[in-house]
């Protein structure tokens, strides 16, 4: 099971002190906690999409580019990037690119944000949204497992002879999670594919992540791709973490009460006893997070969001050495003794690379290539068929 992190981008003035960190500032304190999850052990670090104040995560691929050639073992991916509102020869050209560039550590969570104003800002329709990551993705799977696209659809001019390049790494395209708090149709989509869902599970009760995660399985295994307990499910967490319980509590309220999303709304006691946030010592949170499988079975991948609200980066960096010290391994070893053996772990480059019958060359070339003189098409390839 994979363990880790994502981060919304905020910037968000700090309650205790009034200051509001510049954009550079976070910029550079998200490039910092991303190096830390690997220092302290953690498996996957997950950026979001914005393109609209108070966030400064508009282009996720540069940011993560960067953090790639700083890592060596760490899993990148998005949370989320938006298929509806993105190009997707552009999702498909990008994220190849990342690809290549961090040595297949890299998926993404595809999903439809939740700013309403950014489909007019990239000239698209809210109430085209659902129809708009349908097909979109449709097109994003063929830019990335065929050569040559013909392609016509009702949202974007049509493609003739289309190459998108680079290439997939190794003739595999990058994993893709499907994000969504509350749509079935995504859920559906997810299912049909044979790909993950991720269930943020931060605003919702258990019930209704219950019921999500219960249909995207049957529907999983309803299109052949396994039985419903081997599909692909991550989830989403907010913790919060000191020695004692009461310290955690004391520190973390005033980021609560005043946080963008949840703030001067529910109390943080109220919160806390209907969604998954948790607030106190490590072995609550050990028993909260293990509790997760009770209606969600057998999962592959946790994340958790700890740096929002305005929480200065020195606590933030204090969480990771608590959650890579205290709370992951205990979650690895006893999710592991639970799980069974038909269960998958969480896909990797590498997994899907020896599933596919090992790595193949799929660079294509131009017809009449006077720069490398390759001949048309997989050359490398087919030479080794």
């Amino acid at each position: 099971m994979q363990f880790g992190i994502f981060t919304v981008s905020d910037i968000t003035t700090d309650p205790t002190t009034g200051r509001t960190p510049t954009e550079a500032e976070r910029l550079q304190a998200v490039l910092t906690i991303a190096q830390k999850a690997e220092e302290v052990g953690l498996d996957v670090f997950a950026l979001g999409e914005h393109h609209n104040p108070p966030f400064f995560s508009s282009s996720p691929t540069t940011t993560l580019a960067w953090i790639a050639a700083r890592t060596e073992k760490l899993q990148l991916s998005t949370s989320t990037t938006l298929i509806t509102t993105n190009d997707p020869v552009k999702i498909a050209e990008d994220y190849a690119m990342l690809q290549h560039l961090a040595g297949g550590r890299v998926d993404l969570m595809m999903g439809r944000g939740n700013t309403g104003p950014v489909y007019p800002w990239f000239g698209q329709d809210i109430r085209n949204g659902i129809e708009l990551a349908v097909e979109n993705y449709a097109l994003l799977r063929r830019l990335w497992t065929e050569d040559v696209v013909d392609w016509q659809g009702k949202y974007r001019t049509p493609l003739q002879g289309f190459t998108s390049t680079p290439r997939p790494l190794d003739g595999v395209p990058p994993f893709v999670w499907h994000g969504s708090i509350r749509s079935p149709q995504i859920a559906e989509q997810a299912a049909y594919y044979g790909d993950g869902f991720f269930s943020n599970h931060i605003f919702w009760p258990a019930e209704h992540t219950q019921r999500m995660v219960e249909f995207y399985r049957r529907r999983y295994e309803h299109y052949g791709h396994g039985t419903a307990d081997q599909a692909i499910v991550g989830l989403g967490g907010q913790v919060f973490m000191r020695k004692n319980s009461q310290d955690a509590v004391n520190e973390f309220r005033p980021y609560f009460d005043n946080a963008p999303v949840y703030g001067h709304g529910p109390s943080l006691e109220d919160f806390s006893r209907e969604t998954p946030l948790t607030v106190g010592s490590p072995q609550q949170v050990i028993e909260r997070t293990l509790g997760f499988r009770d209606y969600v079975g057998d999962y592959q991948r946790q994340l958790f969001l700890i740096d929002h609200a305005g929480l200065p980066l020195k606590t933030v960096l204090e969480q990771l050495d608590i959650l890579g010290e205290e709370v992951v391994p205990v979650l690895r070893k006893e999710f592991a003794a639970l799980k069974p053996a038909h269960v998958p772990d969480a896909p990797t480059h590498a997994s899907r690379v020896a599933a596919a019958g090992g790595a193949k060359d799929v660079t294509v070339h131009a017809a009449g290539d006077g720069v490398t003189g390759q001949a048309p098409g997989r050359a490398t390839e087919k030479a080794t068929r």
